[in-house]
């Protein structure tokens, strides 16, 4: 089969079009005819090492030292289920599904997933590639906004990036949580975050969120370039920054504001499972989140897509086709 493969880390130019052997489903495995992934940031970090101050050596431990232990990136895909391990119950052949890997490998033309892991059937109102533009950014701002900054119905949030990967979904889902939401993003982008749902929106390009006189109940930076310093006086007196991008320094105030401020910073991994994207699917077919992408790449010119998400102003998911 064809994938991409990175078999050392660097810049985009460590990325090969390559024929490699198809794998094979385990007995509670299915496989995965891939009709489009993305690339998304994670993919990027791992493939540059380009992760957060203070977790290159981990990242390197967790992914392999010299090179990526996985050679085929991409954590996200939709497709068709091509062949079944024989304990499977809950998908045959044929099925339309989506969701996530979280062993990489969908920069290919077949991926393994298990049958246990966050994928689900395909929503029948999305095509193959708005649904692979779903799972990462949504199911990353789920995990964000419900579990670790326990959005309320009547809240504010400002969600910096809103127009990325994840703050399309994150928009969406603070509204569907009842938030008063206020996109902040670049001027060219303005018009897409109104679109999702947004009471309002900032232009930093021209505004200093900071000087604008308002109070947040929670700041979601999703693309980190906020600090606890910088937005503390924008937060209510319960008011949670999320920090969706974190290094070390910024995991030392979750602890010390954890336990000498009434204002926290709040950071961690999100982690997917299969109960969440049932819950993206649910939102996505009742017409409560729809899918938004940002550009299209076919799987050959997988390094062009690595090349715009490094450019850090990527608009919501860069979709690989296959």
């Amino acid at each position: 089969m064809k994938a991409i493969t990175t078999r050392q880390y660097g810049t985009p130019d460590v990325l090969t079009l390559e024929d490699i052997a198809q794998p094979n489903p385990k007995s509670k495995e299915l496989l995965i005819k891939v009709s489009a992934s993305a690339v998304t940031s994670g993919d990027a970090r791992i493939r540059g090492l380009n992760v957060p101050f203070g977790f290159k050596f981990i990242t390197r431990l967790l992914f392999g030292f010299n090179k990526p232990k996985q050679p085929v990136l991409g954590t996200v895909f939709s497709g068709v289920v091509a062949a079944t391990g024989n304990e499977v119950t809950e998908f045959k052949e044929g099925d339309e599904v989506f969701g996530a890997s979280n062993n990489f490998g969908s920069h290919a033309e077949y991926v393994v997933v298990p049958e246990s892991g966050p994928i689900a059937i395909k929503p029948a109102n999305c095509s193959f590639n708005e649904a692979a533009a779903i799972p990462f950014g949504a199911l990353t701002s789920l995990k964000y906004l419900r579990d670790f900054g326990k959005i309320k119905a009547g809240e504010k949030i400002l969600i910096n990036g809103a127009s990325g990967a994840l703050g399309v979904y994150g928009v969406q889902l603070a509204k569907y949580f009842g938030a008063h939401v206020t996109g902040m993003c670049s001027t060219a982008n303005v018009s897409l975050v109104k679109s999702l749902g947004a009471d309002a929106v900032i232009d930093y390009t021209t505004t200093d969120f900071t000087k604008n006189g308002e109070a947040y109940d929670i700041i979601y930076d999703t693309v980190g370039k906020i600090t606890f310093s910088q937005s503390k006086k924008s937060l209510t007196k319960n008011g949670r920054l999320l920090l969706a991008a974190a290094g070390l320094p910024q995991y030392f105030q979750v602890l010390s504001t954890s336990l000498f401020s009434k204002k926290k910073v709040i950071a961690g991994v999100a982690v997917f499972n299969k109960k969440d994207i049932a819950v993206i699917k649910e939102l996505v077919s009742s017409g409560k989140l729809r899918s938004v992408i940002g550009k299209q790449f076919p799987l050959s010119e997988t390094k062009e897509a690595h090349i715009y998400v490094d450019t850090g102003h990527k608009v919501a998911s860069a979709v690989i086709t296959m």
